[in-house]
């Protein structure tokens, strides 16, 4: 028999296209198709929500700061439209080698300001980034210099308003913010973040509390403190990193740089400052800190900034001290995912309202 058989042929005649066999491949390969389809559609769909997700009503200006010991690569981010003159608020950044946009965690709160009709100015921390100098080689009165020259390099700016310029500053912050408010009385606001008062303090709650976090038992808890208690000695008596590393029996994490900036600022304390700032405070807390004891800082401010309607302070009971809900930063996959799909929900709930309804009562409530 031949492989073709003729329509004479005893054995039915099956076209290609009857075949139950054909049909069925035609079949899978429609749903192959139509699956492949709805996979591109949907990966284009993820792509243009992402895109979506991180794309801010902002124009953003890469800038040189210039006018301080050195250049500072910077970024101005100003509200989508007009010319200005518009508010400015400079943002002064915590610990780490921090670059202008935090690798872009400040664009959610630079976006709440523009609404508010403000700029949002910030730089990477010198030696990040390219930037020339090295930040673990400024104390923190260097870092008020370097925020006070920033400030006077946007005066001359005309979309700036120069009399409508507030800072924004997160943890270590806390020691420069109120430096800068004290010889620049006339700042329309400061917003501190979890700031912490006192450099020991701040410490030891930090190593106390990531201590019971961790579950350290007794034991571990009183060599700790033993070591602390020694590097505490070894910075009084302003130790060389080599005696340092000798009296703990290793770099325990350290490093020289990191060793100068920490001898160079371990007896901050911004209680001086505090006492003598005029300049109206947005504070917001965590409830879950570990790095800053936040009750103490609380008390500290209410204390000692006294005038009528100076102070005003927001709790975020479920966040942490980078004012994130303690159940994302806990999960490095939610963190990933939020980070990559819905960058504004990595804030706690309420915070960038917050900073917008702030920055606009400041302003009279325009």
């Amino acid at each position: 028999m031949s492989p073709d058989p003729s329509p004479s042929s005893s054995t039915p005649a099956v076209s290609p296209a009857a075949s139950p066999a054909a049909g069925g491949g035609r079949r899978w390969r429609r749903r192959l198709l139509s699956f492949t389809a709805g996979v591109i559609a949907l990966i284009l769909a993820c792509g243009g929500w992402v895109v979506y997700q991180h794309t801010y009503d902002l124009r953003e200006e890469q800038v040189t700061i210039t006018g301080g010991e050195h250049p500072l690569k910077g970024v101005l981010a100003l509200p989508p439209t007009g010319r200005g003159p518009f508010g400015l608020v400079v943002f002064v950044h915590g610990d780490g080698p921090i670059d202008a946009t935090h690798e872009t965690f400040y664009r959610p709160a630079w976006e709440a300001l523009a609404e508010a009709g403000y700029a949002s100015l910030s730089w990477n921390k010198p030696g990040v980034g390219g930037a020339p100098g090295q930040w673990l080689h400024q104390s923190m009165d260097d870092r008020a210099r370097e925020t006070l020259d920033a400030i006077a390099w946007a005066k001359t700016r005309p979309d700036v308003d120069p009399a409508r310029i507030g800072l924004w500053g997160a943890s270590q912050a806390g020691w420069v913010m109120p430096k800068v408010a004290v010889r620049m009385p006339e700042l329309r606001f400061v917003i501190a973040v979890s700031p912490a008062v006192n450099w020991l303090r701040q410490g030891r709650y930090n190593l106390l509390a990531e201590l019971e976090e961790a579950g350290a038992s007794p034991r571990e808890v009183r060599a700790a403190v033993a070591r602390s208690d020694r590097t505490r000695e070894l910075l009084a008596a302003g130790a060389s990193f080599e005696r340092y590393r000798a009296a703990l029996g290793g770099a325990q994490g350290m490093t020289p740089d990191r060793w100068r900036f920490v001898l160079a600022n371990h007896t901050s304390d911004a209680t001086a400052d505090l006492e003598r700032m005029r300049t109206p405070v947005l504070l917001m807390l965590g409830g879950h800190d570990v790095n800053v004891d936040v009750a103490e800082t609380e008390d500290v401010y209410r204390r000692l900034l006294r005038r009528p309607g100076q102070l005003q302070v927001r709790h975020y009971p479920d966040a942490t001290h980078s004012l994130v809900p303690k159940d994302v930063e806990g999960s490095e996959l939610r963190s990933f995912l939020l980070a990559v799909a819905a960058p504004r929900s990595l804030a706690a709930e309420g915070y960038l309202d917050d900073l917008r309804r702030y920055a606009v009562r400041q302003d009279g409530g325009r």
